[in-house]
């Protein structure tokens, strides 16, 4: 959004109106437009005492408002702690662990628009947070690490590589191709970023699973020397120059898993690199043929592994991993244990902060576990006949 424009026009016509009103009334045709327009714009009393009525109207509704809203978000959050505890001790989740009513929604009078715009306090401007884009994360790669990420020759060579790591790892075709096509639109490449328009993206995900600049950071910090120890065993079998760029990686890489260890593994640590030049840097790493592909794995395979460690033995369902992706494994993982016919009736607003669940639209209109699930299959399965899905799949 915008700052707002410090109007400075109407005052300046409050002045000449003081001045000389006789002039103004008699000749206002031969003023300048825009001084015309900014007299226009002064507003009659009879306009600003309707206003100040509305406006205290809207205030009031809106506080009866936040004061439910305030109420049914506390629940929210003291049930999850309730079933957190539950779990904690190995009891069984019910029905009433969960709020079962949906979010207030405000429904009363939309905010006045004020008569005399220029009679508001100017508001400061608001500074738009640089998101980095791909270009961003190469450059800081050279200026901190003097290294560039080894590009594919082409997309299919890096699907060729995910799906190679992906397979070995132990994700099935179905998870890695669904969420894929789910994550990207069915047709992403290795680079893409969300939402990125132009020179501009809303967020640092990036590829087949769209990482975070803090999903790689944690990533290089809990797998960073299981990846070096790969690298060490591709390099033995090569020779000359690509064993010099194996090695000059490994190095790179060694130095980048140091410094994600630099400060504790807690998610908030590492978003705080992530949020440098130099958490960029390690950003540049989902680029790479090599360790791209290992760190998209990772990034569903961390959920693999951590509901089989809370004793969920069934394979997962690509929507039920993508739930967990999206949401956290914690998180997801509630949802992914709930009995079907719960799931039915428990509301997803019991997965997310306030601010979180009121920008994401997709959970407001699909507003229970079971619905959440099903729109998340049936996009799955409309974006797995893309081109993009039908090459990674066939690359399995």
């Amino acid at each position: 959004m915008r700052p707002h424009a410090i109007r400075y026009l109407p005052c300046f016509a409050l002045a000449m109106l003081a001045t000389a009103p006789q002039a103004l009334a008699t000749d206002t045709a031969a003023l300048p437009a825009a001084t015309t327009e900014a007299m226009a714009q002064v507003a009659s009393p009879q306009a600003i005492a309707e206003y100040r009525h509305k406006l205290k109207e809207y205030l009031a509704a809106r506080a009866a408002f936040e004061e439910e809203a305030g109420a049914y978000w506390s629940s929210i959050s003291e049930k999850r702690r309730g079933r957190n505890a539950k779990r904690r001790e190995h009891q069984a989740i019910a029905l009433d662990d969960y709020v079962l009513t949906q979010p207030p929604v405000y429904t009363g009078p939309k905010r006045p628009v004020n008569p005399q715009p220029e009679a508001e306090e100017p508001r400061e401007p608001h500074e738009r947070k640089h998101i980095p884009v791909v270009a961003d994360l190469v450059k800081a790669a050279a200026d901190y690490f003097q290294w560039a990420p080894q590009r594919p020759g082409n997309e299919m060579e890096f699907k060729q590589a995910y799906a190679r790591f992906a397979s070995a790892a132990g994700l099935t075709r179905e998870q890695a191709v669904r969420v894929y096509a789910f994550e990207t639109g069915g047709n992403g490449t290795h680079a893409s970023q969300s939402g990125f328009h132009g020179s501009r993206a809303i967020s640092t995900a990036i590829g087949y699973n769209q990482l975070l600049t803090t999903n790689t950071v944690e990533l290089l910090a809990e797998q960073g020397p299981e990846f070096i120890k790969v690298l060490n065993e591709r390099a033995a079998g090569l020779s000359g120059p690509a064993r010099a760029t194996m090695e000059r990686k490994i190095a790179v890489l060694k130095k980048m898993v140091a410094l994600a260890h630099s400060v504790p593994d807690e998610w908030a640590q590492h978003e705080k690199i992530g949020d440098t030049p130099q958490g960029w840097a390690l950003h540049a790493m989902v680029l790479d043929i090599d360790v791209g592909p290992m760190l998209q794995t990772h990034k569903l395979l961390t959920s693999v592994i951590f509901a089989r460690a809370k004793g969920y033995n069934r394979p997962l369902t690509a929507a039920e991993l993508e739930m967990m992706n999206l949401t956290g494994d914690g998180t997801g993982l509630d949802m992914v244990t709930m009995p079907l016919a719960m799931r039915e009736q428990v509301p997803t607003s019991n997965f997310f902060q306030r601010g979180g669940y009121e920008r994401n639209p997709v959970a407001i209109h699909h507003n229970t576990v079971a619905k959440l699930l099903a729109v998340t299959d049936s996009r799955m399965d409309q974006m797995s006949n893309l081109p993009g899905a039908k090459e990674l799949a066939a690359a399995f």
